[in-house]
């Protein structure tokens, strides 16, 4: 059998790295740490890139360390922002009902074959397309 497809939206890398999170930064970085181990496959989007660069920067205060640290993440497979992305990404915002910063993740992770999407920010167990969300901080 092979190792599961993860998508990993922004929040999961985040508190992964985030030692104040207290039980949200175990599980991240135990999960990141599958990934990095191959236990799992991680994919994740240029989106996610941005966003934790952002996130990261205004935790550190310190752009250098924020930018290695991202740059790490570079060398799993990452889904390009491009206007086929965008488009389907308005079409999960739509039937979905989703913001359009969560329906662009959606459309990443169904690009990429996917199948998980662990985040928080949406409702965990429901399919999305073919990509069923999972949060691995629920009890």
């Amino acid at each position: 059998m092979s190792a599961k497809r993860i998508f990993f939206d922004t929040n999961i890398l985040f508190y992964a790295h985030d030692t104040d999170a207290g039980r949200k930064h175990e599980i991240a970085a135990e999960a990141v740490s599958n990934a990095w181990e191959q236990a799992i496959h991680p994919i994740i989007s240029v989106q996610v890139l941005q966003e934790l660069l952002h996130n990261i920067r205004k935790k550190l205060h310190d752009d250098d360390q924020a930018v290695a640290l991202v740059g790490d993440y570079m060398v799993w497979p990452v889904i390009a922002n491009d206007l086929g992305l965008f488009r389907t990404g308005m079409e999960a915002m739509r039937s979905h009902q989703l913001l359009l910063w969560d329906a662009l993740i959606v459309a990443a992770a169904n690009r990429a074959g996917a199948d998980e999407l662990w985040t928080e920010d949406l409702n965990a167990g429901q399919l999305y397309g073919a990509v069923r969300a999972i949060n691995p901080f629920a009890s």
